[in-house]
C-alpha cells in the first residue's frame, strides 16, 4: 500500500472522538497519525492500520515554475 507523509486516510472505524479522518505524520514499521477531529497524535503498527483503511487521499505536490 502506497502511503506517504501528509496523506489523509479515511478509516473504517472512527476514533473515539467520532472522526474517521487521519493525517499521516510519519511512515515506516509504525505510522504516526493525527486525528482530524480532535488533533490527538498516536503511533499504530503498519500491519494493524492497513486493515482499517478505507480510502487514501494523496496530497498534491506543488511545483514551482
Amino acid at each position: 500500500m502506497d502511503i506517504r507523509v501528509n496523506d489523509r486516510l479515511v478509516m473504517k472505524k472512527p476514533h473515539p472522538c467520532g472522526s474517521r479522518e487521519m493525517l499521516v505524520l510519519r511512515t515506516g514499521m509504525d505510522f504516526r497519525l493525527r486525528c482530524a477531529g480532535c488533533g490527538r497524535e498516536f503511533l499504530v503498527p503498519r500491519l494493524k492500520i492497513e486493515k482499517y483503511i478505507r480510502q487514501v487521499t494523496h496530497q498534491e505536490e506543488h511545483t514551482h515554475v
